[in-house]
C-alpha cells in the first residue's frame, strides 16, 4: 500500500520537518514512519561538538509530527491544525546519532473536535529511544 508523503499532510518544512516517510497509517487513529538522521542536520553541530546527539525534545517533536499525520489524514480534521498542548511522561532511553533511523509511532488515545491525546515512541534499531504522552489542541489552519 502506498502512503502519502509527509509534506503532503504536514505544514512543517525544512528545517523543522522530522518525518521522512510514512510506513503505516490508520487515519484519525495511528501512524508510523521513519526519520533518517544524515548527520547534516544543523543541530548536530552544536549538540554536541565532537559527540553529535539528537536532542531529546526533537524526538518528542518527531513523535508529535507522526501523531499530526494520523490526525490530519482523518477527513474530520481537514483544514485544521493540531498544536502541542502538553507533554507528559517523556522518557529518554537511548541516544540517537548521525546515521541512525528513528522508527516513529503515534497512537491517538482520545479525540474530540477541539483537542486530543496520544502516546508515541521513537525507536532506534528496534529499541525504544524515547516515549511520551502528547496532548494537543486542534485549531483552524488559516
Amino acid at each position: 500500500m502506498a502512503y502519502p508523503h509527509p509534506v503532503d499532510i504536514l505544514p512543517h518544512r525544512d528545517p523543522f520537518l522530522f518525518v521522512d516517510e510514512v510506513t503505516d497509517l490508520q487515519p484519525g487513529h495511528s501512524a508510523a514512519g521513519l526519520w533518517h538522521l544524515s548527520g547534516e542536520e544543523a543541530f548536530f553541530a552544536g549538540h554536541f561538538p565532537g559527540r553529535p546527539t539528537l536532542p531529546g525534545v526533537l524526538m518528542c517533536e518527531a513523535i508529535a509530527q507522526m501523531g499530526a499525520i494520523a490526525v490530519l489524514t482523518d477527513e474530520k480534521y481537514a483544514g485544521r491544525l493540531p498544536l502541542f498542548g502538553g507533554l507528559d511522561k517523556a522518557r529518554f532511553r537511548r541516544q540517537a546519532v548521525p546515521g541512525d533511523t528513528l522508527e516513529l509511532r503515534a497512537e491517538m488515545t482520545r479525540m474530540s473536535a477541539r483537542a486530543g491525546k496520544g502516546v508515541g515512541q521513537a525507536l532506534v534499531g528496534g529499541k525504544v529511544a524515547c516515549e511520551c504522552e502528547l496532548m494537543f489542541v486542534i485549531v483552524d489552519a488559516s
